[in-house]
């Protein structure tokens, strides 16, 4: 049956829309896609029938996915990990095989059938847990680095079985011969491909390169990866394998980046597209039948998968903390698990019973997940007694490190742009006081004399114990706009007229911080865009105090808060003895003289005082005029001389 226009239409529409829920919900876009084909699919409602053209569609989807996994295959970054990977990631995918293999075993299942489905609920979804990893900023944490070790094992432990579920059908003597000509084939693919491919590849695209044309650089690289794929499954191999074999061949040449960006866009439709199929084959008869199947699946991928990949990490030297958030971060099914589902189900492997309870069990695990890890350090807090020892201890080492900081600058992130303040503040003696989570880089800090100390900046009790009641601001220096929404709303909470600078990648976010209480956000694109401009400018021979002029009156207009600043930028010597003006910044509490006042009543500008901006919660920061009148808990922004800043301050709070 062909994809009809109004059903193509029915499922983009459900697509969009369930995909921004999704995203408003911070859920992973996948569980968007897999909800859409449940709920329209030939099993539920009904709107779209089954489409085989749908499906070989959406398995182009795969193909890309393979591709992009082999692009990230990295050897030096396997070595840096080997032990977790090869250690760590081996035992795990073992230990659920065995285990699985043992369940099917007493159920009197064919071991065949065991080490499929066993192949199976071995994977995790790596597209979720390295997005909420890197949402909650602990991909160098000790768990994000076990996680991540660990799905990278999973990542290459597809190839074999991806080789293995197809020829598992085929009864005892033909089976080993298929596997041991299997694996033939793929010594001479990898051979023929790895060796000739490598020698050809990189020449190739340089070539195709020099024509100085995307569109022909798409259609190349479109070439080179079906190409590749067909020439496997000519070989009586998959299409993902040689997907795969394409990314490895691209990832050693010098357009790795480039590509990776011009695929991404194919990938996520074909793949997005992919998950949808997989919703629509999901039966609700059969789930309603056999529910005891499914919680059987979803008990194994459940508290069994968190449990088994906890003790693991024990044995590997993790702590109990460690170990079990570990767990909770990759317990769950993964995407590659349904790739596996399909060849087994096309290999006629599965029974139709097995296959729809399996991909309800990873589904539900999927959904699950997100709202597990939100609450991860509650429950590790229950399960790990030790953990609050630690917890303890870690605030206990923050707050003596912090003790003797007052009027101190807190940064949040001690990454590249974190040093660079850090040495900033300290040839200003300002004094700083930083929290990050990548261990090595906190030890290696510590021991050259700097001041920062292990800690999610996230978190209140982090935050307070790093001093925040006496600190003079906070600098959010990573590019993270969740995390820093958790820190301003901390912030607000107990200090609200605290400034708090935010670092982002582009502009995107600039509103939803401000409207946070942000007071002021910095843009990488922005002040990258402004230094080109000024080395451009200065090149064409325009002089330099118009340069100077010119980015200071694009920053006065982005950077409210640092006008004044830029106007002791003179090429007359005398402007910098002047008195300069500074930003101070004023909490109206409840018992302030100017609550209930409109500013004109106050007279401010009398003292040569102007008001830059006022914050107050829920509203975006607003320049106000002579008719705003103020409230309690708004946070005043005021410009002006140091004595004629404190007559200000005066006023607004106890009044003439």
């Amino acid at each position: 049956m062909s994809i009809h226009l109004s059903s193509l239409l029915l499922l983009l529409a459900a697509a969009v829309l369930t995909v921004v829920l999704c995203r408003r919900l911070k859920l992973p876009a996948m569980l968007g896609y897999l909800l859409v084909g449940l709920l329209i699919g030939p099993h539920a409602l009904g709107f779209i029938a089954s489409s085989n053209e749908a499906t070989h569609l959406a398995e182009f989807g795969v193909v890309f996915l393979m591709f992009t996994l082999g692009l990230e295959f990295n050897l030096a970054r396997l070595n840096a990990m080997r032990r977790i990977v090869f250690g760590l990631g081996l035992m795990q995918v073992g230990a659920m095989l065995f285990t699985v293999m043992g369940i099917c075993f007493f159920a009197g299942m064919d071991w065949k059938v065991g080490l499929a489905l066993g192949g199976v609920l071995s994977m995790s979804s790596t597209a979720m847990a390295s997005k909420l990893l890197a949402d909650r900023n602990e991909l160098h944490s000790p768990h994000g680095q076990n996680a991540i070790g660990i799905l990278l094992f999973q990542d290459l432990a597809v190839v074999p079985f991806l080789v293995m579920i197809p020829v598992l059908s085929l009864p005892g003597s033909e089976l080993l011969m298929a596997l041991g000509l299997a694996a033939v084939k793929i010594l001479v693919v990898l051979l023929v491909l790895l060796y000739f491919g490598q020698k050809l590849m990189r020449p190739w695209f340089n070539i195709v390169a020099r024509q100085h044309s995307s569109e022909l650089f798409m259609l190349n690289l479109l070439l080179v990866t079906l190409g590749i794929a067909w020439i496997t499954e000519l070989a009586g191999l998959s299409l993902a394998l040689g997907a795969f074999l394409a990314g490895m061949l691209i990832a050693e040449t010098d357009f790795r980046y480039q590509v990776e960006d011009d695929v991404r866009p194919f990938r996520d439709l074909l793949l997005g597209l992919f998950f949808v199929t997989v919703g629509m084959n999901l039966d609700y008869t059969v789930l309603l039948a056999q529910w005891w199947r499914v919680l059987l699946v979803l008990s194994l991928l459940g508290p069994g998968k968190i449990l088994m990949i906890a003790a693991l990490s024990r044995l590997f030297g993790s702590t109990p903390g460690a170990a079990w958030r570990t767990g909770f971060t990759i317990g769950q099914g993964g995407e590659f698990a349904f790739v596996m589902l399909a060849l087994a189900s096309k290999s006629a492997l599965l029974s139709e019973d097995i296959l729809q309870t399996t991909i309800a069990g990873i589904v539900l695990s999927m959904l699950i997940t997100p709202f597990l890890i939100q609450h991860s350090d509650k429950l590790v807090l229950r399960l790990a007694r030790s953990e609050w020892m630690n917890l303890a201890a870690n605030l206990h080492q923050i707050a003596v490190r912090s003790m003797q900081q007052h009027g101190h600058v807190i940064l949040c992130g001690y990454g590249r742009s974190g040093q660079s303040l850090a040495r900033v503040l300290s040839q200003e003696n300002i004094g700083f006081f930083a929290l990050d989570l990548d261990p090595d880089m906190v030890r290696e800090a510590s021991a050259a004399g700097d001041s920062v100390v292990y800690g999610d900046a996230a978190k209140r009790e982090v935050l307070i114990a790093a001093g925040l009641m006496r600190a003079s601001a906070i600098v959010v220096t990573y590019a993270e706009t969740h995390s820093a929404m958790q820190i301003l709303e901390i912030v607000h909470s107990i200090r609200p007229e605290l400034p708090v600078v935010i670092r982002t990648q582009d502009d995107s976010d600039i509103d939803q911080l401000k409207n946070a209480g942000a007071t002021e956000v910095v843009a990488e694109i922005m002040e990258g865009s402004l230094m080109l401009a000024s080395h451009t400018l200065m090149l064409l021979g325009v002089p330099l105090n118009k340069v100077v002029h010119r980015v200071r009156e694009v920053r006065e207009a982005r950077y409210q808060l640092l006008r004044g600043f830029y106007r002791g930028v003179s090429e007359d010597a005398d402007d910098s003895e002047r008195p300069q003006p500074r930003l101070h910044t004023i909490y109206l509490a409840n018992d302030a003289a100017a609550v209930g006042q409109h500013l004109g009543e106050l007279k401010l500008e009398n003292l040569n005082i102007e008001v830059r901006s006022v914050r107050r919660r829920n509203m975006p920061p607003t320049q106000p005029d002579a008719s705003f009148e103020l409230h309690a808990g708004d946070i005043l922004v005021i410009l002006g001389e140091s004595d004629n800043l404190a007559a200000a301050e005066m006023r607004l709070l106890q009044g003439d």
